[in-house]
């Protein structure tokens, strides 16, 4: 896990799921993968919204060329364990195959924070929209 993470998932835990910085007033959740090649847990921290009992994350990679390591673990691996506040739960995740659900999805992170609106504009991909069920 990279510094980075490790400071934001400590603050997370030490505060119950509340952090400052560049995800100060966000839904961020912990997601916990096992690593397609490594078979070890590796951990993300993710901007998050909801879609009645789902929680909905999308495989941004702030508008970079390639998905993020995690999404390539959640897609070997689905089984996946989720921190939000003071709860902790495995969960199944799904990547979205519908385009107007996706669009929705994403659509919907927009709204709850503006920079996903940016990453759509610097990649070429369809940045993936995955769907986290307990």
């Amino acid at each position: 896990m990279s510094d980075f993470n490790e400071k934001i998932a400590a603050e997370f835990r030490a505060n119950e799921g509340v952090v400052g910085g560049p995800f100060e007033g966000r839904n961020l959740l912990l997601l916990t993968t096992i690593g397609a090649k490594s078979g070890e847990e590796r951990l993300s921290p993710l901007v998050y919204t909801r879609d009645g009992d789902r929680y909905v994350i999308a495989a941004s990679y702030a508008g970079a060329p390639k998905n993020p390591a995690w999404f390539h673990n959640l897609v070997a691996n689905p089984k996946v364990v989720v921190e939000v506040g003071t709860e902790k739960f495995e969960a199944t995740a799904s990547v979205v195959e519908d385009r107007a659900e996706r669009d929705r999805l994403y659509a919907g992170m927009v709204e709850h924070a503006e920079g996903f609106a940016a990453y759509e504009t610097k990649t070429d991909r369809l940045i993936p929209v995955i769907v986290l069920q307990r």
